[in-house]
C-alpha cells in the first residue's frame, strides 16, 4: 500500500558536477563514496538512479518516530468510530430480526436512528481522515525538505546526473522499469539517518528488524484502520 503523501511525483536532479565522475581517466581510483549498487548511465554517459521518497522518509529513524507517534495520537478516534460502527450494525441487525414485528413508529424510529448514526459515522469518519492525512503530509514534507540536501549532496559525491522518484509505479509515476541495482533509497536513508540526532526506534526483545517497505511502515487509516493509497508524493 501507498502512503498518501503529497510531495515530489518525480524527483530529477540534473548535476552540473556530473562530468567529474565521468570523465575520470582510466585507473583513476573511484571515490570512497561510491555505492555498492551497480550504476546505470544513459548513452550519454549519465549517471542514473532512482529513490523511492515515499518508503526513505518512512525509512528515516525520524519518519518512523513521527509516524507512530501519530498512529497513537489517533488511535481513540479510531476506537470511538469503530464503536459507532458495531452500534450501528447492531441497529441493523435488530431491524432485521425484529423489524416485521414491530409497528410502524417504532420500526420507523429504529430506520431514523440508524440513519442519523450512519450519517454521524460518515461525517466524523471523513473529518478524521482528512486531519490524518494533513498531518501525515505535514511530517513527510518536513522531512522530505530536511532529506532534499542529503540526497543532492549524495548525488554529487557519487557522480549521480538523474534520480527519479520511484514511489508510484508508471503509469502513475514516470519509472516504467528498474533493476535494483540502481536503487538508493536505503542509501540515502542511511545517509539522512547518520546525520539525524533522532535515534532508532525501540524494539521489543525478539522482535525483527525494521524495514522500510511501503507504506512505509505506513500509517493506517483512522476510519478504517487501512493503509491509504498513496497521494502524497504529488504536489
Amino acid at each position: 500500500m501507498k502512503r498518501t503523501f503529497a510531495s515530489t511525483a518525480v524527483l530529477i536532479l540534473v548535476l552540473a558536477t556530473i562530468s567529474l565522475a565521468q570523465t575520470a581517466p582510466a585507473g583513476t581510483a573511484a571515490p570512497a563514496t561510491t555505492p555498492a549498487s551497480t550504476a546505470a548511465t544513459t548513452p550519454g554517459g549519465v549517471k542514473v538512479g532512482i529513490i523511492d521518497i515515499q518508503q526513505a522518509i518512512v525509512g528515516t529513524n525520524e519518519g518512523a518516530r513521527d509516524f507512530e507517534t501519530l498512529q497513537k495520537k489517533f488511535e481513540p478516534k479510531r476506537n470511538e468510530l469503530a464503536g459507532l460502527n458495531t452500534e450501528i450494525e447492531n441497529l441493523k441487525k435488530q431491524l432485521n430480526t425484529q423489524g416485521d414485528k414491530m409497528n410502524e413508529e417504532a420500526r420507523a424510529t429504529l430506520l431514523k436512528s440508524i440513519e442519523s448514526k450512519q450519517k454521524v459515522l460518515q461525517r466524523t469518519g471523513e473529518d478524521a481522515q482528512n486531519d490524518f492525512q494533513q498531518q501525515q503530509n505535514e511530517i513527510a514534507q518536513r522531512i522530505l525538505q530536511k532529506m532534499a540536501p542529503v540526497i543532492d549532496k549524495y548525488a554529487k559525491s557519487n557522480g549521480y546526473g538523474l534520480l527519479f522518484d520511484s514511489s508510484n509505479p508508471w503509469p502513475q509515476g514516470p519509472l516504467l522499469w528498474a533493476t535494483a541495482g540502481v536503487d538508493l533509497t536505503k542509501a540515502v536513508v542511511d545517509a539522512y539517518n547518520s546525520q539525524s540526532t533522532v535515534a532508532p526506534p525501540a524494539r521489543p526483545a525478539g522482535a525483527p528488524g525494521a524495514t522500510t517497505g511501503k507504506p512505509m511502515g505506513a500509517a493506517t487509516s483512522p476510519t478504517t484502520g487501512a493503509k491509504p493509497t498513496s497521494a502524497a508524493a504529488k504536489q
